[in-house]
């Protein structure tokens, strides 16, 4: 399975005054098997220790963090030599006491060692009662597989070759080839375990029960993790996620949670699934002028998944309904469209990512996006309906915006406007 994430850690190996890296991402997004598939690759030697399995190597910085001692023992307990020319992974690093706080004393005393640390963020977000070394690491974010990486892995290659060149001449002729592909996506999503499972079975049940398997473990997590008196409401707000999208009006509503629920009884629940990278967070922005950020509602809002196929499995949608586009998937469409949208997005590095919507609730853009001195305004289509009405009145209101249309049809361009088909979001915007 290639990720493209890789490239980056090669770009960490080079850099001069290298800090020791931390992956973050939500459980299962893949983070063990690219740091492992990385040390094979780009370093002779390497040691892994997952602190979760291993209760000695938990207990190591609890002592001190000298640093001679720290890794004469972890010599020990991998039985391999440890020199500059060694990685060292530390996995799940937050289930060892003050683990991330050692990070610090490895840049400051002994940067000559090459570090990667992963943990779920439910762990490393949440890392209490410990100083947390500002400034002495670096971090990567790690998402499901994007569309593009998707067709990598179901051995479309070459597809995915042409959309990085943008080639919309060749792409037009394979259209409908990567429309029913998208729609795999809609169905597989990206979390590494699903795609693997359809590869190697093309099983669409198999699949499903796979993303059950992860959202179970979800579940599970938030007990063990969260702070109880969260736990309900933890479990209140994932659940009620579907039907936050499903209405036509995707802005969140704490009613739907519960009725009478007020923002205060969930504020922290969702701040928590938040950190913990399981949903993400899109805010309306009153303007579209630089920074997005100053002209934040922080009030009203819209929460996604992390991924659309485990979004497609909470909602019970059926792989018939997705596939052959029955009356359930035309139900639905909207909602896994702008799942996958934002999931894309999402993994494309220093992208703001928001929402516009008039004062007077007439007229709304599925995105607003900002990437460093650019504004995009971005407008979703699940089929092909071309009629644009909102987005074409805030290009207007806002001379020198461009806007973007994902929809199913093929690129078009326009003198205030840019249609693009939805397998190109990521290439588009990247």
């Amino acid at each position: 399975m290639k990720r493209t994430a890789i490239a980056k850690l090669y770009d960490w190996k080079e850099k001069s005054g290298r800090k020791p890296l931390i992956i973050r991402g939500a459980r299962q997004v893949g983070k063990t098997w690219l740091m492992k598939a990385f040390a094979e690759e780009a370093f002779s030697r390497y040691v892994y220790i997952n602190f979760e399995d291993d209760e000695v190597a938990k207990h190591l910085f609890e002592k001190d963090f000298d640093i001679e001692r720290i890794i004469l023992s972890l010599q020990i307990i991998t039985g391999q030599v440890i020199d500059e020319q060694t990685l060292i992974l530390f996995d799940e690093l937050q289930e060892a006491p003050r683990g991330v706080t050692s990070l610090k004393y490895f840049y400051e005393k002994a940067p000559q060692y090459p570090i990667i640390a992963a943990g779920s963020l439910l762990g490393i977000s949440l890392h209490k009662n410990n100083s947390f070394p500002v400034g002495k690491v670096e971090f990567m974010d790690l998402y499901p597989l994007s569309f593009p990486e998707f067709l990598d892995a179901v051995g479309e290659s070459q597809l995915h070759q042409v959309l990085q060149k943008k080639d919309w001449g060749i792409l037009s002729l394979f259209h409908d080839k990567l429309k029913n592909r998208l729609r795999q996506y809609y169905y597989i999503g990206g979390m590494p375990e699903a795609v693997k499972s359809f590869v190697e079975h093309k099983d669409y049940a198999a699949v499903t029960e796979v993303h059950q398997a992860i959202l179970d473990s979800y579940d599970q997590d938030f007990s063990k993790h969260a702070p109880l008196a969260e736990v309900p409401r933890l479990r209140m707000v994932w659940r009620s996620i579907v039907a936050q999208l499903s209405k036509e009006n995707r802005k969140f509503i704490y009613g739907l949670i519960k009725e009478g629920a007020r923002a205060k009884e969930f504020e922290l629940a969702i701040e928590w699934l938040s950190d913990a990278g399981l949903v993400y967070k899109v805010t309306r922005t009153k303007k579209g002028l630089l920074p997005l950020s100053t002209y934040e509602d922080i009030g009203a809002f819209k929460l996604f998944m992390l991924d659309v196929g485990l979004m497609r499995t909470m909602a019970k949608i059926p792989m018939q309904a997705l596939l052959e586009g029955d009356a359930l998937f035309c139900d639905f469409k909207g909602v896994l469209t702008e799942q996958y949208v934002m999931q894309q997005l999402r993994g494309i590095p220093n992208v703001g990512i928001h929402y516009w919507s008039a004062e007077n609730s007439r007229g709304e853009l599925d995105f607003l996006v900002q990437q460093e001195n650019l504004i995009h305004p971005i407008e979703v289509k699940a089929e092909e309906n071309l009629q644009s009405k909102s987005l074409s009145t805030f290009v207007k209101n806002n001379p020198g915006l461009h806007g973007i249309r994902f929809s199913m049809s093929l690129y078009r361009e326009q003198d205030w406007m840019t249609n693009y088909p939805l397998y190109a979001v990521q290439v588009v915007m990247q």
